[in-house]
């Protein structure tokens, strides 16, 4: 069961739900072809709730109107950074979360100093599909919070070379190999259900050892 609040800011508004309850917030952004009710991302919002953590999902303000194109990164940036600063009057500490293109904001907000716990990443888009060469990763020096990442071995979106050579070396980065998984949820021997399991298992596990300050960057 979800709870149907609102995000305000400079005189903009999108809608998000919040699932579960927990001192460990985690604050879930869609991808740009999805928005927060897209059948997985309401899949992977409740098993983290089951999983006692307290999960906000949110539109961003284009698919809030209904339309496929997103907005201009700044306008991606400002409603996910008000999304943020919701969740927080809800708990103790807020994990920025997303699959893909919300997880990429994600980073654009913690590197701007929004004092996140962590960064999950769900098949971060390390560049677009057929351009290896538009790395996105400027972002990244700048970020100071642990990073855990579910890196697919055959993500056309993040080519494993490219992966292991710009995202492993970073500080603080724990890597869970999601292997023959491509960018999509389902495929490779996977199901959005058995997807979901693997995610909520790796998050679940990680977000503990952060919380107890127990954590060491790893790869599985």
């Amino acid at each position: 069961m979800t709870r149907k609040t609102k995000v305000s800011w400079d005189g903009h508004e999108v809608t998000a739900r919040l699932a579960g309850s927990g001192p460990a917030g985690i604050l879930l952004a869609h991808g740009a072809g999805t928005d927060q009710d897209h059948p997985f991302m309401a899949l992977l919002r409740d098993g983290l709730a089951n999983a006692v953590h307290t999960v906000m999902t949110f539109n961003y303000p284009y698919t809030e109107r209904g339309s496929k194109r997103p907005d201009r990164a700044e306008r991606l940036i400002e409603c996910h950074r008000a999304a943020a600063d919701h969740l927080r009057s809800e708990v103790d500490e807020v994990f920025l979360a997303g699959r893909s293109m919300g997880g990429r904001i994600a980073t654009y907000v913690a590197a701007e100093g929004w004092e996140a716990a962590g960064l999950i990443l769900y098949a971060y888009p390390l560049h677009p599909a057929g351009k290896p060469e538009k790395l996105r990763v400027d972002q990244f020096p700048s970020i100071t919070v642990p990073m855990l990442f579910f890196q697919g071995t055959r993500d056309a979106l993040s080519r494993t070379e490219l992966f292991d050579e710009h995202i492993r070396p970073l500080s603080g980065v724990t890597v869970e190999i999601l292997e023959g998984a491509s960018h999509a949820t389902k495929g490779g021997g996977w199901t959005p259900e058995s997807m979901v399991d693997r995610l909520v298992d790796g998050t679940t596990t990680w977000i503990s050892r952060i919380s107890s300050g127990t954590s060491t960057p790893t790869t599985s």
